[in-house]
C-alpha cells in the first residue's frame, strides 16, 4: 500500500468483508462467551477480526484490535501510525438482535484519528472519511478504485431543515451522569429531541448532521470511538474530552476513554 487512497480502499473493503462474516453468524444460533471484563464475545467478533487483520497486514502498519493481542505500551508508544479496529462494535446489540452494530476501523497518526470507516452490516450503509466524509446507502460489493467508491457516495454532512436540537444517548449504556448532562442541554435549547442508538451509530447520525450532540460518561475504549471520531471531524464536528476540553486522544497507556462530548 503506497498511498492514502489505497489505504482507504483497503479499510472500506475489509469492513465489508467483516460485515459479511458477522451476518453469517447473526443468522445462525450462536453462543455468547464472557471476556475478563464481563463484556460479551461471539464467533462474529472473532471472524470479523480475522478478516480485517488479514486485509490490513498488507499495509505494513501495526494493528491494535479489540479482539487481537494487545501490545505493551512500551512497544506501541513509539507507533507514529497504526490501525485501531473494533471488529464488532455493539456486541450487546448483536446479541439482542436489534441490528445496531457496526464494524469500525480507523487510522491513528500521532495520537489522532485521521481516517475511518464505519460499516453497518444490517443496512449495508457505510460511512468513511479521510479529508472529507462520505456515506454510501447500499454498499455490498468491493471497490477497486477511489473514483468507483466516490461515484456511489454522498458527501457529509447532509443539508438539514430541522429546527430541533437533537441529543444522542446510548441504547445500552445510559447512566445518571449522562442523564444529568442531557437535562442541562435541555435547559439551554428550547426544542430538544432525544434519540437512542447502539454502537458507533451515534457518530454516524452526527456525521450526517441529523443530531447535534452526543455526551458519553459511561466507559468506552479507544477502539469504540476512533473511526467515528475521524468521520465526524471530517464533517466539522468535534469529539471533546470533558475533563480537559481538548480533543480526545489515542494510544494512551490506558486505552479507556475519559468522558467525552461529540458536538456539531
Amino acid at each position: 500500500m503506497e498511498n492514502r487512497a489505497d489505504w482507504l480502499l483497503q479499510i472500506v473493503n475489509a469492513a465489508l468483508e467483516a460485515g459479511k462474516e458477522i451476518l453469517q453468524v447473526y443468522s445462525s444460533s450462536f453462543s455468547v462467551e464472557s471476556k475478563e471484563d464481563k463484556s460479551p464475545l461471539t464467533e462474529a467478533d472473532k471472524r470479523a477480526h480475522a478478516v480485517i487483520a488479514k486485509a490490513l497486514e498488507r499495509t505494513k502498519i501495526p494493528i491494535l484490535s479489540e479482539e487481537g493481542i494487545l501490545p505493551e505500551f512500551e512497544e506501541r508508544k513509539n507507533w507514529k501510525q497504526f490501525w485501531m479496529v473494533d471488529p464488532l462494535d455493539g456486541t450487546k446489540e448483536f446479541v439482542n438482535r436489534n441490528g445496531e452494530f457496526t464494524v469500525n476501523i480507523a487510522l491513528i497518526e500521532n495520537g489522532k484519528p485521521t481516517m475511518g470507516v464505519i460499516y453497518i452490516p444490517i443496512t449495508k450503509e457505510i460511512f468513511f472519511a479521510d479529508d472529507l466524509a462520505y456515506k454510501i446507502d447500499t454498499f455490498s460489493e468491493p471497490v477497486t478504485s477511489l473514483s468507483q467508491l466516490l461515484k456511489k457516495a454522498i458527501q457529509l454532512p447532509l443539508k438539514q431543515n430541522r429546527k430541533d436540537y437533537v441529543i444522542l444517548g446510548s441504547r445500552s449504556h445510559m447512566n445518571q451522569e449522562t442523564k444529568d448532562f442531557i437535562n442541562i442541554l435541555k435547559e439551554k435549547h428550547n426544542d430538544v429531541t432525544l434519540l437512542s442508538k447502539g454502537s458507533s451509530l451515534k457518530f454516524c447520525v452526527i456525521a450526517e448532521g441529523n443530531a447535534d450532540s452526543y455526551p458519553r460518561f459511561g466507559p468506552t475504549m479507544e477502539w469504540d470511538t476512533a473511526a467515528g471520531h475521524a468521520i465526524v471531524n471530517a464533517t466539522g464536528a468535534e469529539v471533546i474530552n470533558m475533563e480537559t476540553n481538548n480533543p480526545l486522544c489515542y494510544n494512551k497507556k490506558n486505552l479507556l476513554n475519559p468522558p467525552f462530548l461529540v458536538k456539531r
